[in-house]
C-alpha cells in the first residue's frame, strides 16, 4: 500500500531507512542475517557460533525492532507533517520458532548462500505470516516460548498454519 504511491528512489530509500534499524536489532542480539527477501529479513541464532540462550536473543531482538519501529514511524510522520503529506505507518509481523534446522553454505555448484533450512525454519515463515491477521506484531511458537520463559506470552491457541498438518500452538 505505502510502495504503489512511491517512485522507486523513494521507495529504496524508505526500505533503507527502515531495514537498516531492523537489521541493528538483529546484529546487537547476536543474530545472523540470512537474507532480506524485499522488505523482510530472514535472521537466524545459534550459528555460526554456538548461543545456548538464542531464543532469549532472538526476544530481545524483535522487542528492539518493535521499539525502532516506532521510533521510524514517529520520524516518518513529522516529516509527512512538516510536508503536508499523508503519513501511512510501516507496519511489521515478527515470527519466532526454536528448534533443529540444517545451517551451512547451500544452492548450486556456480553459487552458494550460508543459510539455513529445516522444518522450523519454514514455521517461523509461517508463524510471520498469520501475524497480521491476528493484529500483532510478533508472534512466537511453542519451542520459542518453552526456551525463553522469562518472557512476557499470551498464548494465542493451536492455529493451523499453511504446509503443516498438525495445528502449532502460538503465543
Amino acid at each position: 500500500t505505502i510502495s504503489e504511491k512511491m517512485e522507486a528512489s523513494a521507495l529504496t530509500a524508505l526500505l533503507n531507512d527502515f531495514l537498516t534499524p531492523m537489521t541493528e536489532a538483529v546484529l546487537k542480539h547476536d543474530g545472523t542475517i540470512d537474507k532480506y527477501i524485499g522488505d523482510s529479513i530472514m535472521a537466524f541464532w545459534n550459528a555460526p557460533l554456538d548461543a545456548p540462550d538464542h531464543a532469549v536473543l532472538a526476544c530481545r531482538a524483535t522487542l528492539e525492532m518493535r521499539r525502532q519501529l516506532s521510533l521510524l514511524n514517529a520520524h516518518l510522520a513529522a516529516q509527512a507533517a512538516k510536508a503536508g503529506e499523508e503519513h501511512r505507518p510501516i507496519m511489521i509481523g515478527i515470527g519466532l520458532n526454536s528448534g533443529p534446522a540444517m545451517v551451512g553454505n547451500m544452492g548450486a555448484r556456480q553459487r552458494l548462500n550460508y543459510s539455513v533450512i529445516g522444518d522450523n525454519v519454514n514455521l517461523a515463515s509461517r508463524i510471520e505470516g498469520v501475524s497480521k491477521g491476528f493484529g500483532l506484531v510478533i508472534l512466537i511458537g511453542e519451542q520459542t516460548r518453552q526456551a525463553a520463559p522469562e518472557f512476557a506470552a499470551i498464548p494465542i491457541g493451536d492455529i493451523f498454519v499453511k504446509g503443516k498438518t498438525v495445528p502449532a500452538r502460538l503465543y
